[in-house]
């Protein structure tokens, strides 16, 4: 199913850099920016007027806002993470989670599909290769989007525990949770050989390169 690994960390590195600080092309990539940077700005009113808690879960939220960038995301798919992990972070800071019993099923759905899509594209730029016929990169996204899930209850377990007693925790939440990230993730598998193209200046650069 998976993997034979290539290429080289510097030549990993060099191609990220360039990915990041090549300008964009077309409306997507522009709103793509933009979601990147309302995310900063949210990040730098958290550090400088809300609690560190929020502060921290704005981070990661920029973290997953800016990974398709270095990345080489074709813009839809950059756009649609940058938007995806910003939406979960609000929610999060928002307390709808605990305002709309169901919201945090459509949202692990949604997020757990575009981090498992983001997982494979930094496995594919980074050299390692994988079967991406239907029915393997089904179990390959699948597996990863179960993984993804675990790790996910296990930090809403530890916040529960150290951080806020309010966050949701129990066997029920968990493993409704984990099966609406299971289907995110093989719903994503459908999208994941367009995702893995690379954008059209990651192209034409590299014909340039030849």
């Amino acid at each position: 199913m998976v993997m034979a690994l290539a290429g080289s960390r510097g030549t990993f590195t060099e191609r990220a850099v360039a990915d990041f600080l090549r300008p964009p092309h077309g409306p997507t990539a522009y709103a793509a920016d933009i979601a990147r940077t309302i995310g900063l700005v949210s990040l730098l009113i958290a550090v400088l007027a809300w609690d560190g808690m929020t502060a921290a879960v704005l981070s990661l939220a920029l973290l997953g806002q800016v990974a398709p960038r270095f990345l080489g995301a074709r813009p839809f798919v950059d756009l649609t993470v940058g938007v995806g992990v910003y939406v979960a972070a609000v929610s999060n800071v928002a307390d709808l989670y605990g305002r709309i019993p169901w919201w945090d099923i459509p949202v692990h759905f949604a997020t757990t599909g575009l981090l498992t899509i983001l997982i494979l594209l930094a496995a594919d730029r980074g050299g390692i290769t994988f079967d991406r016929r239907p029915l393997p990169s089904a179990a390959l996204a699948v597996t990863v989007g179960l993984a993804l899930s675990a790790l996910w209850e296990m930090g809403e377990w530890a916040g529960h525990t150290y951080v806020d007693p309010g966050i949701m925790v129990g066997y029920d939440d968990t493993v409704t949770d984990m099966i609406a990230g299971g289907l995110g993730a093989l719903v994503a598998s459908l999208f994941v050989t367009a995702a893995l193209r690379p954008g059209r200046a990651r192209r034409s650069s590299s014909r340039r390169s030849c």
